[in-house]
This record gives C-alpha cells, structure tokens and sequence, in this order.
C-alpha cells in the first residue's frame, strides 16, 4: 500500500482555516486529557487518603502524569503550533527530545538516527505528525526508527519506519495524508494524518507509506518533490 503526495489535485479536501484550528484543538485537547484527569484523581485521593501508602501512590500518579502532560505538550507545540516566523527554522535535536518525551514508554521505543541540523519549521512539523502516524501503525507496541538523508532544506529527506507485533496501516491513513477522506469529511479522530498531509504540500515534500515483512513493519518516506 503506497501513496504519493505532490501538487494537490482534483478530489484533495479544503479546509476552513476556523474548522481546522477547532480540529487541531480538539486533537490537542484529547491527548492532554488523560494526564491532567489522572492529576485531578491523584489530588482527590491526597484529599481523603489517611493511609501513607494510597498517599505515595497518588502522589506517584500526579508526579507521572504532570511529566506525561508537559511532554505531550510540549510536542504539540512544535508539531501543530506556529513556532515562529513563515521563515522560522527548527532545530532537529530539539524535535528528537520532544518526540521521546511524547513517544517513548514500556511498549514503544524510539531509535532517531537523523542527522542534527537546522530545517525550515515546516520539514520538522512534518516529521513529528510522520512520527506519530508511524504510533499508529503499531498498536502494541514496537520500534520507532528515524533517520535522514541530504543536508539542508533542499536536500533533506526523511525515512520512519515502526517494527512491532501486528503493524499496519490503519484505515484511510493512505487517503488522509493525499488530502482525502470518506465522503470528504474530516473530523477530529483523523485530522492528525490530514494536517501532515498538508504540512508535506507546504514543505513541497512528497510522502510515501507502505507495508513490508509481511505486515510487520511499516516504512514512511518524505523526499523533497524537486529531488
């Protein structure tokens, strides 16, 4: 299963510039809300626990949740946020250390090989949303590797690929990141593989995604469209 991201075509879906910050929030909102509501039951157990022990877990439970939050904040801001200027450049190192923090866990883990540079915001913006569409590939778990060819804005390209038990391409990803959906429609469940969709068109990067070793590993290629 392959798809190819160059000039938008006939059939590509346009977006309200309202429609997709709401979109994007709501993406955002859904994946801070889980820590933040793990903290308010930490909180609610310190309030009427008297046993020391219920107490050192709750206050467990909040410490992991406030460093779980932060981290996935922290990579939303650079993956979906403005960070900066049109012209605004990003810092590879810097994407490496909020794509763990938001990634790696007892299940997943990331392997980055990309060389550190400077890129435009938009060519790291699309590796980030490429790393978390390699996440869902790979529901149980596995490995993340990402690595990067070229050197500078012009030449870099990307290569992601996720191994683990059961990989796969979930459903529409292929059509999402081309600009399309099921009865052209988008909502916040995949608006994720959308926005990097058009992320790629912005950077003027063609994007591929393909399933090898009979299912079990899943590669994600970003070239630029003029190499």
């Amino acid at each position: 299963m392959s798809t190819s991201d160059s000039a938008p075509s006939s059939g590509v879906i346009t977006l309200d510039g309202l429609d997709l910050a709401a979109l994007i929030a709501s993406r955002v909102c859904h994946d801070v809300i889980s820590p933040v509501g793990a903290i308010v039951n930490g909180l609610e157990i310190l309030e009427d626990e008297k046993d020391e022990g219920m107490r050192g877990f709750a206050f467990d439970l909040i410490k992991k949740s406030a460093a779980q939050a932060s981290a996935r904040l922290q990579f939303c801001r650079i993956a979906f946020g403005a960070a900066g200027s049109a012209a605004a450049v990003l810092d590879l190192g810097d994407a490496e250390q909020v794509a763990r923090g938001f990634i790696e866990d007892q299940k997943t883990k990331l392997v980055w090989e990309a060389k550190r540079q400077l890129l435009l915001k938009n060519k790291v913006k699309l590796l980030l949303n490429l790393v978390l569409v390699a996440t869902t590939t790979i529901p149980r778990g596995g490995v993340i590797t990402v690595t990067s060819d070229g050197d500078g804005d012009e030449g870099t390209s990307f290569r992601i690929s996720a191994t683990g038990p059961t990989a796969r391409v979930p459903a529409n990803v292929v059509d999402l990141l081309a600009g399309r959906a099921p009865e052209d429609r988008v909502d916040a469940h995949v608006i994720q593989p959308f926005y990097a969709g058009l992320v790629a068109r912005a950077a003027n990067m063609a994007v591929t995604i393909e399933a090898e070793t009979g299912g079990e590993t899943i590669v994600t290629c970003a070239v630029p469209i003029s190499a």
